[in-house]
């Protein structure tokens, strides 16, 4: 009888907890989305743009050196990401590292374009750097089909490089691995 009274008494711990825990983690996830609607609101409307845009502007600054040197088109997505693959001759400035462009770009008046694999990060790295007093932020987002970001690059063809491959495209964009990638014999590690 005793030990039925101990194990429903650590039963009834364990479930609370793991209720408890249920319940905080649903408040933070609100509140993620809450506070990232409020740096979504600092973006002026015109200021979100789509790929297609910054394939413009990225075009324009690779032909023309003086117009390159006005901007900076800077990728906040992680190192790790960036190496993978990135659009040529870009800035990279992980979201987490944002706190560093006050002290590399001194005009809040420079027209500065951030993208992310989506949109997400950049929305916030976006919402921070008007906060900062920055005044020309261009954010790369989703627009109709297209999900932004260097994903929205892939989808509407445009190239990519890395520092093995050189310039490539990116055929079929997976958000996670494949089978077939996940169904090998031998590898030294495992990058998932």
């Amino acid at each position: 009888m005793r030990k039925s009274v101990v194990f429903a008494v650590v039963l009834a711990f364990v479930l609370g907890s793991v209720g408890y825990a249920m319940a905080a983690g649903n408040m933070m996830q609100a509140k993620e989305k809450e506070i990232h609607a409020g740096f979504v609101k600092m973006i002026p409307k015109d200021h979100l743009i789509d790929v297609y845009k910054l394939h413009e502007v990225w075009q324009k600054a690779m032909k023309d050196p003086a117009y390159r040197a006005k901007i900076y088109m800077i990728d906040v997505r992680t190192d790790t990401e960036f190496n993978l693959f990135h659009i040529e001759g870009t800035d990279h400035i992980q979201a987490g590292h944002m706190y560093v462009i006050p002290k590399k770009i001194s005009d809040p008046n420079t027209p500065i374009y951030v993208w992310c694999r989506t949109n997400h990060r950049a929305k916030y790295v976006g919402g921070f750097l008007y906060k900062y007093g920055f005044k020309n932020v261009y954010v790369v987002s989703s627009k109709g089909d297209n999900k932004g970001g260097v994903v929205g690059w892939a989808q509407a063809g445009f190239p990519f490089v890395n520092q093995l491959a050189g310039s490539f495209k990116i055929l079929e964009y997976r958000p996670s691995p494949s089978k077939a990638e996940m169904d090998y014999r031998v590898r030294m590690w495992h990058p998932y």
